[in-house]
């Protein structure tokens, strides 16, 4: 799947309708920025990204309620809207993405097993959550979630 005429398209909309973005990663690792990043002209709308692998990354540089995360996990749904969030709110931008997950092989449980991920969208309207799970690889993961990503940046700029 050959994504980078895709992002090229979202990005060549974006620029024209003044649509900024920012992406706070756990679960994919950078692997979203990366691949957005290897387009020229992403700078016109892609503001910053953020690795917050681990549960202090995600308090310190994102404002996760640390009690947020004591209570429903660092991979769930109330984690995943308070990434996209806050990044949107700390970066100043239109668009906050947030994506917290179990990429596997190991690590899962039966409430929450490998390939579950949450992908927050925020906008300054509203936050909305997808719950995906993706058995599959760690390379495959990412590129389902790269895939989920540019789906609904697809349909914003439409």
């Amino acid at each position: 799947m050959n994504v980078l005429p895709r992002i090229q398209k979202i990005i060549d909309i974006f620029t024209e309708k003044k649509i900024s973005i920012a992406i706070a990663e756990s679960c994919t690792g950078g692997y979203i920025c990366h691949i957005f990043t290897n387009i020229s002209g992403a700078s016109n709308v892609f503001e910053r990204g953020v690795v917050s692998y681990s549960n202090a990354a995600k308090i310190e540089f994102l404002n996760v309620d640390a009690e947020v995360i004591e209570e429903y996990g660092a991979v769930s749904e109330n984690v995943a809207e308070q990434m996209a969030r806050n990044i949107r709110e700390i970066s100043k931008v239109d668009i906050g993405i947030g994506i917290t997950g179990i990429a596997g092989p190991t690590g899962g449980s039966k409430e929450k097993p490998v390939g579950l991920v949450y992908i927050g969208f925020s906008t300054e309207r509203k936050t909305i959550i997808e719950k995906r799970i993706f058995n599959t690889d760690r390379i495959k993961f990412k590129k389902k979630v790269l895939n989920v990503v540019l789906t609904y940046l697809e349909k914003i700029g439409q």
